[in-house]
């Protein structure tokens, strides 16, 4: 059984080779309308943090280090819906121009803005590899073949170009991307100070407010939360980044994060797909409607 099986469904269900690279029947659509794609979230935003432009940025949100799971909330419904909604181009578009006026000096005296076109591409790099690792860790098939991979890697560019900025920095194809991402990886990530407390507020604190879910209850589930948490937020990440920050990553957690990821692979298939896609599109429409206006706050 290929990953194409898994990740497509029926053999008549699957997108014809050359079809919509962002279409209903895309793999894009296939992997970010599945809930497992909720789970690297957390290593996703991470590895933003970690590249100083970015990190600075969402520093300077008001609030960001009290709250820096809010800043998800926030962003990710958004997001998505540059693939999902009828006017995904128009709201991708609109997400740009709320970049327009970010602008700065970093941690280490480097002026950036938000739409230079490394910057941009980088945020969205992120996300490429976060569809990557969805299918890795959390699909049945677990690798995807060449061919999915292309037509995967195929839709992310077709996403990123809904932003209408520069294409400049993009790789041709998902071999160059590779190289490209583990060159960010190995030489351009830092530890910054947006990183370092999430990863402490991850270990030590959990979760914040959750929307939709009250208070009470998050405080009632912070223990297990917060290790379920940390093992997906810190598990997710690229083991090379793990390393090279000397994130803390024990073997009794390496086997807890497996165990985890082999429940969800398996009991996934007790959910149809397009029900679990209607619920993941559904809270997520709700909670971007909630939290639309407060998707970036800076500091008055």
């Amino acid at each position: 059984m290929t990953a194409s099986d898994h990740l497509d469904g029926p053999v008549d269900d699957r997108p014809a080779p050359g079809s919509d690279p962002i279409g209903p029947n895309s793999l894009l659509w296939r992997i970010a309308g599945d809930s497992r794609a909720a789970l690297p979230g957390g290593a996703t935003g991470l590895l933003q943090l970690m590249y100083p432009p970015l990190g600075t940025a969402v520093a300077e949100e008001s609030g960001f280090f009290d709250d820096p799971f809010g800043r998800i909330w926030r962003s990710v419904p958004q997001i998505w819906a540059t693939i999902f909604e009828p006017d995904g181009p128009e709201r991708a578009r609109r997400i740009r121009d709320l970049h327009l006026g970010i602008k700065g000096v970093d941690s280490a005296g480097r002026r950036f803005h938000a739409l230079d076109p490394e910057t941009f591409w980088w945020a969205h790099a992120t996300f490429t590899w976060h569809m990557f690792r969805t299918a890795e860790l959390f699909f049945p098939a677990g690798d995807l073949t060449a061919a999915d991979r292309d037509r995967l890697y195929a839709g992310t560019v077709a996403w990123y170009a809904r932003y209408g900025v520069s294409m400049r920095p993009v790789p041709p194809d998902y071999t160059a991307f590779q190289d490209a991402f583990d060159a960010y990886c190995g030489e351009r990530l830092e530890m910054t100070a947006p990183a370092a407390r999430s990863i402490q507020i991850a270990r030590t604190e959990g979760i914040g407010a959750v929307p939709f879910v009250p208070s009470v209850a998050i405080r009632a589930g912070r223990p297990v939360l917060r290790r379920l948490g940390t093992l997906v937020a810190i598990g997710c990440l690229p083991e090379p980044v793990r390393e090279r920050f000397g994130i803390e990553w024990t073997v009794p957690e390496q086997r807890r994060f497996d165990r985890m990821a082999a429940v969800i692979r398996a009991s996934a298939r007790l959910v149809p797909r397009r029900l679990d896609q209607w619920l993941l599109l559904t809270q997520l429409r709700a909670i971007g409607a909630r939290t639309r206006d407060d998707r970036y706050r800076p500091e008055n």
